[in-house]
């Protein structure tokens, strides 16, 4: 997964959120009414995502679609505005994950609870979005048009991240990992740089990971542990640690609003809640990573639980992280940071 161009590593570099409407003068700017009699179509378009290279876009000559290929950070933020100035009625992410990514933190400003429809093309290598939405691998411009047109829509909220200093810069994304996590995303960009891609990539790397940690040595990679404290911040209580090792440190953290997986894999089984989830192991216990396939589909035996593999469903949680996470892979800084849902966004599904 790639965002627009490159990494956004710091959050000092994004948009702060919050900031529409504020009567210090910092910003009048007001999106302009939606609802036209032919919808106003915004497209962020990514042309180095996987299948969009070499690919001309589609639709271009249309006078009520505008597309836009921004190569950096900046870009996207102009484009976003000019889309959200013009009241556009369907934003397009023409991409990968990450791209929806970059796209949903750089406008988390400009359009606060109240963005417009989004249609996501999946162009990515691993497009798990594009699973949790059931879009086809390869949905046209004019299918999901018509789609939108007859009012097909499922509502997601992104995981919304930001310091715990009480900063206003945020970043919104779907997936967070930490952990050995970090190491199976090095792993999976591995995959594609073999030619492997989607969820058939994801279920090597799962397979790669498992067979390194059950017979790894200490010193590998695929066993180390992370420090990392998880709260909740509502009820202020700490994650339980139940594993054999530090009590500051966690082997793997899954966070996301997801309820359809790659692979068909139910991680939060079988009825998951909709909203913020985190599955957390405590340590590579190896007839624990040995079980944990059993686990990703669905099933919940007590004993996972006693032996340090916490299934949660929170409102928002604080975690302070002691190194790099992952979010819809791409890596962002070791801190302290407090994770919720972000604004309810309608996305449009066959």
């Amino acid at each position: 997964m790639g965002g627009v161009h490159g990494s956004i590593h710091t959050f000092e570099t994004l948009p702060i959120f919050g900031e529409l409407g504020r009567s210090d003068g910092a910003r009048t700017f007001r999106p302009a009414r939606r609802g036209r009699a032919v919808p106003l179509v915004g497209i962020i378009r990514n042309p180095r995502s996987h299948r969009n290279k070499g690919v001309s876009p589609e639709m271009a000559d249309c006078s009520n679609i505008l597309t836009q290929t921004p190569r950096t950070r900046e870009e996207l933020r102009d484009t976003l505005t000019e889309f959200a100035r013009r009241g556009i009625d369907y934003l397009v992410v023409d991409g990968g994950d990450g791209t929806v990514r970059d796209a949903l933190s750089a406008g988390a400003d400009l359009f606060g609870d109240d963005w417009p429809t989004v249609i996501v093309l999946p162009k990515g290598k691993t497009n798990a979005l594009a699973v949790d939405l059931g879009l086809p691998n390869k949905w046209s411009l004019a299918e999901a048009l018509h789609a939108a047109h007859k009012g097909r829509t499922v509502a997601r909220a992104p995981l919304r991240i930001s310091p715990a200093d009480g900063s206003n810069h945020c970043v919104q994304g779907f997936i967070l990992g930490t952990g050995v996590f970090s190491v199976a995303t090095e792993a999976g960009q591995e995959a594609h740089r073999r030619g492997l891609f989607n969820s058939f990539a994801v279920g090597l790397t799962i397979l790669w990971g498992v067979l390194q940690t059950l017979f790894g040595g200490a010193r590998n990679v695929w066993r180390a542990c992370t420090p990392t404290r998880i709260v909740d911040r509502r009820t202020g209580q700490h994650l339980p640690y139940l594993g054999k090792g530090r009590a500051d440190e966690r082997y793997l953290t899954i966070a996301t609003t997801f309820e359809r997986f790659p692979l068909g894999a139910r991680p939060f089984g079988r009825n998951p809640t909709p909203g913020l989830k985190l599955a957390v192991i405590d340590w590579p216990v190896r007839w624990l990573v040995a079980l944990l396939p059993a686990m990703m589909f669905g099933f919940n035996l007590k004993l996972f639980a006693r032996r340090g593999a916490h299934r949660v469903s929170a409102d928002e949680v604080e975690m302070d992280i002691g190194g790099s996470f992952i979010l819809d892979g791409e890596a962002f800084p070791a801190g302290r940071y407090v994770l919720g849902e972000g604004p309810q966004i309608n996305f449009v599904v066959p």
